[in-house]
């Protein structure tokens, strides 16, 4: 029961920093989103910005998912 409570406990903690990375991104480029466009708090400025993250989010994911395929496929070297 300890290892499932560390595991578990890992897994929050994980996640937790996961969320904390994800918003000060999410401060990041809407600075830069508001440095380029200006204050922009209409409805199509927040539609674009969505979208913009969206789009960042699904190549970001591809990226890594082909990333860690890659690397699950590698063989080990002999050293």
């Amino acid at each position: 029961m300890k290892k499932e409570v560390i595991e578990k406990f890992a897994a929050l903690i994980t996640a937790a920093f996961g969320l904390i990375a994800a918003l000060a991104w999410n401060g990041a480029i809407q600075t830069i989103f508001k440095r380029i466009f200006g204050e922009a708090n209409s409805i199509g400025a927040m539609l674009t910005y969505a979208i913009i993250v969206t789009l960042i989010a699904v190549w970001a994911t591809m990226a890594i998912g082909k990333a860690a395929e890659k690397a699950k496929n590698e063989k080990p070297r002999k050293e």
